[in-house]
């Protein structure tokens, strides 16, 4: 079995996402599976993701989160998020690009 690899069209992709959106890093693991960092939209703000229905409701998981001047932390479902945090989500790429785009 051999495995092709295209540096230039990878980094492309990426960077297409990053200068799109609100996207603060963008990788994607498979051809419709990715892992971003973005700034928490309000829906998924002021309450524990659990309760927030963003993986009901837009097809993403919660995997992490920052908050200013702390340390990155594995998300829950007891995990609160706030305005300002820093999250990441996993998905597929449309679900995670739609999330990035909330308000």
């Amino acid at each position: 079995m051999h495995h092709v690899v295209l540096p230039e069209h990878e980094v492309g992709e990426r960077v297409a996402h990053l200068v799109t959106g609100r996207m603060l890093d963008f990788i994607e693991f498979d051809d419709d599976y990715a892992l971003v960092k973005t700034v928490a939209p309000k829906a998924a703000s002021g309450q524990p993701l659990g309760r927030s229905r963003v993986r009901s409701e837009y097809g993403v998981t919660g995997v992490g989160i920052k908050r200013p001047g702390e340390d990155f932390t594995y998300a829950t479902a007891d995990t609160v998020v706030e305005e300002g945090d820093i999250i990441v989500v996993t998905g597929k790429t449309g679900a995670v690009e739609t999330f990035t785009d909330l308000p």
